[in-house]
């Protein structure tokens, strides 16, 4: 498949309901597309049984072994009763593979979007982290990729400017800013010092947990990879500083019952941020031929764009040489 191939061309219908009867399920043909863009993810209705979720994974973004590693780290998950969404096992599998697409299947779970200003859902939160992250503790991804400057800060940025996608009359200013803001981040490493690595979530928003009376499960580990605890946290935050603070306080409350928490982590919650920022342009960028980020993201490309794109980092220059959050 070229680099330019619409990754999901031939992902039809048809192709989808035989890749699931490939595996011995009786799809009723009743789909609902569910909002992913770097995968494909569809609620299919069986026959025979409650619906189904099943995941397409993107071509060329991770090997067979990758994923695996990350289906792995859930089973734990699962095996502790941590609620968390894993794929099936069908004939000893969770990976499978048809028509030239790998994909899994997961069962469908209910609910809504967390409510965070709600009192006792942070701690709650925190909690089933500390348990998420005291088993990814445990041990270490071999094959998965580790979040740090150089895989979301340099090489996103490398990208963005190798390819003619900053219009030209900021080029120079968005460089500028973004080399300044990696020397920011790299200053807050320097604070932090030597932080340890665990198996984590990845992308640790409200997006990804569904809550119900019972409390909240996670999902979509797509994005699991070695790095900071403190990743999966800083993105339960927002708002002033004051209301971070008293945020992240709670957050910790219920994360240090199951896992013990590193202060010096909190240096690297700007740095994190800024990172997120440059990965998530240099993201959208390599997907652009996906007929899907077009549509989704119109605006990506447009000189407002990138105008606020480094009014983002310069804000986050000034945020970084701040003294970091500290709970009360």
């Amino acid at each position: 498949m070229s680099d330019l191939t619409p990754p999901f061309a031939g992902l039809t219908p048809d192709a989808l309901l035989d890749a699931l009867e490939h595996v011995g399920l009786h799809p009723s043909g009743s789909l609902l597309a569910l909002n992913s863009y770097e995968n494909r993810v569809y609620q299919v209705g069986m026959d025979d049984a409650a619906p189904l979720v099943v995941k397409f994974y993107r071509p060329a973004r991770w090997s067979d072994a990758q994923i695996l590693e990350e289906h792995q780290f859930v089973s734990e998950l699962i095996e502790r009763e941590i609620p968390v969404v894993g794929a099936l096992s069908i004939d000893g599998r969770t990976l499978h593979h048809h028509g030239g697409f790998r994909f899994a299947v997961f069962e469908r779970r209910g609910g809504r979007t967390p409510e965070l200003d709600r009192e006792g859902t942070l701690e709650w939160m925190g909690r089933f982290l500390g348990r998420i992250h005291a088993q990814g503790g445990t041990q270490a991804y071999t094959l998965r990729p580790h979040l740090g400057i150089d895989s979301f800060g340099e090489e996103p940025l490398d990208y963005l400017l190798a390819h003619a996608l900053i219009p030209v009359e900021l080029l120079e200013v968005y460089r500028g800013v973004a080399m300044q803001a990696l020397e920011g981040v790299r200053r807050c490493y320097q604070r932090a010092g030597e932080i340890a690595e665990l198996r984590l979530h990845g992308d640790c928003h409200v997006g990804n947990v569904l809550w119900t009376d019972a409390g909240p499960h996670f999902v979509d580990f797509d994005d699991s990879r070695m790095g900071p605890a403190v990743q999966d946290l800083w993105m339960m935050l927002s708002g002033e500083r004051e209301e971070q603070t008293r945020q992240l306080a709670d957050l910790l409350a219920g994360y240090e019952d199951f896992c013990a928490f590193e202060p010096r982590e909190l240096y690297l919650i700007e740095a994190l941020r800024t990172l997120r920022l440059i990965h998530y342009s240099a993201w959208l960028a390599r997907r652009w031929h996906d007929p899907a980020f077009p549509a989704a993201f119109p605006w990506f490309g447009s000189q407002r764009y990138w105008q606020d794109r480094i009014l983002e980092l310069r804000e986050q220059i000034a945020l970084m040489d701040e003294p970091p959050l500290w709970p009360v």
